[in-house]
């Protein structure tokens, strides 16, 4: 089993301040992720002005009731701000990601050098959108919230069109945070099937149970968002992982890995080879047999350790003569 890509989606749990992103940035790499990943946007340009919040964002908010637009405009990074993060990153020896929500971001994050593009949930059905990431960009992580298999067909297309195979698309549910009950991790397999991609898994449940159950399933790429505090104000903190949480679910998922290595046949590993003695039993005396006595059930008995006749061959022994005299709990040879 290859090693799973893990996302630590920062998103906008920075909430407009730069010194809380490299704070992120710094748990990210503590606790070994493989990117970390932000959000790239100007809210004039990602939503209209009178757009309302969704129910999951006034809830985690408080129950403010103001506009989309209002506040994502607090959660813009600015260029410079995109500037400093990836400098930091880079000194920290992990690799700066972000998603762009609007058509200027993408060509920015083309401009910066990334060849990788995070297609979120919510422009899966964006065709222009599509169409430029397709253009710019020359492998895909496609996330599936609210998808179809028609929608994400669509989607793939316009990637295929031009040329681009590099994709791996995740399954998703764009609830925060998602109940267990709509999870529906099959539908990850069921993706794979139908697209014969690398399939990976965008998380929004509450804790790490679901990520590491998918990277068993054969999840490739896993996201999740993260905080460094989950009581802090914003749209996604509520269904974000703490630090520790962070740490715990990449550990986690690293064990998971190892766990599902070997080439799948069923055959006695090394490190328990030498258990085979001590567990399994062998055929013994159940009472003291003289030579020449008939071996039967009254006088046979199946005990620890392995080291004799396997209790599989009790039926070859049953009715033979014993060929000497045997004490209780010795080993029966024939």
């Amino acid at each position: 089993m290859k090693k799973t890509l893990i996302i630590a989606e920062a998103g906008v749990n920075h909430n407009g301040d730069i010194n809380n992103a490299i704070r992120l940035i710094d748990a990210a790499v503590g606790a070994g992720v493989d990117y970390i990943k932000f959000q790239t946007f100007k809210a004039e340009k990602l939503v209209s002005k009178n757009a309302k919040k969704a129910e999951y964002q006034i809830q985690n908010m408080g129950g403010e009731e103001d506009s989309q637009y209002a506040m994502l405009k607090k959660l813009e990074l600015s260029l410079q701000d995109h500037e400093t993060l990836i400098n930091y990153c880079k000194s920290k020896g992990i690799q700066f990601f972000s998603t762009a929500f609007d058509l200027d971001s993408l060509q920015y994050l083309k401009d910066i050098g990334l060849e990788l593009v995070k297609i979120p949930s919510g422009e899966i059905t964006n065709l222009p959108y599509l169409r430029k990431a397709a253009k710019l960009f020359s492998k895909v992580i496609l996330s599936t919230g609210m998808s179809t298999m028609d929608d994400i067909s669509s989607a793939v297309d316009v990637f295929q069109t031009e040329g681009i195979f590099d994709i791996t698309i995740l399954h998703c549910n764009t609830e925060y945070p998602t109940p267990l009950e709509d999870v529906n991790l099959k539908a990850m397999l069921a993706i794979k099937e139908q697209f014969q991609t690398e399939v990976g898994y965008s998380d929004h449940t509450l804790g790490i149970e679901v990520p590491i159950a998918a990277v068993a399933l054969g999840a490739s790429v896993i996201e999740k968002h993260f905080t460094l505090d989950k009581t802090m104000p914003g749209p996604d903190h509520a269904a974000s992982l703490e630090p520790v949480e962070l740490v715990n679910m990449v550990a986690a998922i690293r064990n998971i890995e190892l766990a599902m290595k070997g080439d799948g046949l069923k055959t006695p590993s090394q490190s328990e080879l030498k258990n085979i003695a001590v567990a399994r039993k062998s055929i013994v005396a159940a009472r003291s047999i003289k030579r020449g006595e008939l071996l039967s059930e009254d006088n046979l008995t199946v005990k620890r350790p392995g080291t004799g006749i396997s209790p599989m061959h009790w039926d070859e022994i049953i009715g033979k003569i014993a060929n000497r005299n045997f004490d209780e709990d010795d080993l029966i040879e024939v």
